[in-house]
């Protein structure tokens, strides 16, 4: 899981990639492909 200043770029790469608030914390998740996990904070 990489962790990065903008998700916003991030999220544009897969079609797959959604962005979910979680604990304060946000992070990109992509079920089909995993390699596009990230985390903001």
């Amino acid at each position: 899981m990489k962790v990065r200043n903008s998700l916003k770029a991030l999220r544009a790469r897969h079609r797959n990639n959604k962005v979910v608030r979680r604990k304060g914390r946000v992070y990109i998740i992509n079920k089909t492909n995993p390699r596009f996990k990230a985390r903001q904070g």
